[in-house]
Parts: C-alpha cells; sequence; structure tokens
C-alpha cells in the first residue's frame, strides 16, 4: 500500500466535481478514488471505496452535507470528512457534533488548503505528501 490519501469527492454540482477532479489530480498524495452527486450516492460509495478523506458539499438537494457527515459518522467508515460550501461555514461545534473534521470554502480550495485541512483533521503535520490511514506502519 501507498501513502496517498483516498478521497471521495461530493457535490450536487458537476462543475465542483469536474474542480475537485483537477485539484486532486495536481495535490501530491492525495487520489480522487470516487465522486458522488448526493448524499445517498455518498453513503454508499463511501461504504465501497473505503476513503480515507470525504470532501462533501454542506448544501446538496435532499440529503444535505451536515445529515449525509451524520450518517457516514454512524456508518463506521472511518472517513474524515471535510465539508465544503461557497456560503457561511458552520461553527466548529456544529462541525464535531455531526462528525465532521473541519470545513473549507469551496473558494478557497487549493492544493495547498486541502493539505492544511487533511493535516488538520487528523493531527499531523502539512506536507507535500500527506500520509492517510492507508500508510504502512
Amino acid at each position: 500500500m501507498s501513502g496517498t490519501v483516498t478521497v471521495l469527492a461530493v457535490d450536487d454540482q458537476e462543475v465542483f466535481r469536474r474542480t475537485a477532479r483537477r485539484l486532486l489530480a495536481a495535490a501530491p498524495g492525495f487520489e480522487q478514488v470516487g465522486e458522488a452527486a448526493s448524499g445517498p450516492e455518498a453513503l454508499r460509495l463511501a461504504a465501497e471505496l473505503r476513503p480515507d478523506l470525504v470532501l462533501l458539499d454542506v448544501r446538496m438537494p435532499g440529503m444535505d452535507g451536515i445529515e449525509t457527515a451524520r450518517r457516514l459518522a454512524r456508518s463506521g467508515v472511518g472517513a474524515t470528512v471535510v465539508l465544503i460550501s461557497l456560503g457561511e461555514l458552520p461553527d466548529p461545534v456544529s462541525l464535531r457534533s455531526v462528525g465532521a473534521a473541519g470545513c473549507l470554502r469551496k473558494q478557497d480550495l487549493s492544493v495547498r488548503a486541502l493539505d492544511r485541512a487533511w493535516a488538520a483533521a487528523t493531527g499531523g503535520a502539512a506536507t507535500d505528501a500527506p500520509r492517510g490511514r492507508s500508510a504502512p506502519p
């Protein structure tokens, strides 16, 4: 196994999923293993793919990102969830209550922001090649 952090990107808007694909392709140490357009699809793919990280849109029709994060936490998948939003970010207490490790504004997403969010969420230091749960001991 490599030290690559596997990522599931979840957003109801194709334009963001396309942006996430490009961002993750350019991010050393990260690999996109799937994408979903809804909460139910995210739950199914997370159970199937077992990603290290789920980038999850806060506002989606039907099951929103908050409820999806809550269900992911209860599912035992073990993925780190970072919520993403174009608008106002949830407060830290709300994030923790639903099992999310952090939140980023979509307009602030970059390789560096992704690396820092992963490091903060997992208690590690930001590096050019983050190491996820899949890293060998």
